[in-house]
């Protein structure tokens, strides 16, 4: 399979589609939360163990969020279309996007 190749055209496997690009869209939903994850992060260590009780409005407001963008099907045809990329990048050069990432200099 080439790396020009349409990525419309790309069979995917089953825990591809239901496991690893939902893994990306719940990492992308993650920076698109990022507030209301901080603040539930925020109330959580200063709730210490009262935090169920104290940090519903904020877990409330994580999940909302979450969800909404979990549920968003142009989210998901980007992921989809990026882990196809990567796919696609991996079947070239028989490396995985993690190592290539990791191969910038440590000291930048």
């Amino acid at each position: 399979m080439e790396a020009t190749a349409n990525t419309d055209e790309i069979k995917l496997r089953h825990v591809e589609t239901d496991v690893l690009i939902p893994k990306m869209l719940r990492e992308k939903a993650k920076e698109l939360c990022a507030e209301k994850v901080e603040a539930f992060n925020h109330c959580c260590k200063d709730s210490g163990f009262f935090m169920v009780f104290k940090c519903r409005e904020e877990n409330s407001a994580l999940k909302e969020c979450l969800t909404v963008h979990y549920k968003d099907p142009v989210l998901f045809e980007e992921c989809k279309q990026e882990y196809i990329k990567e796919k696609l990048e991996f079947l070239r050069t028989g490396t995985p996007a993690k190592s290539r990432k990791q191969k910038l200099p440590a000291s930048m």
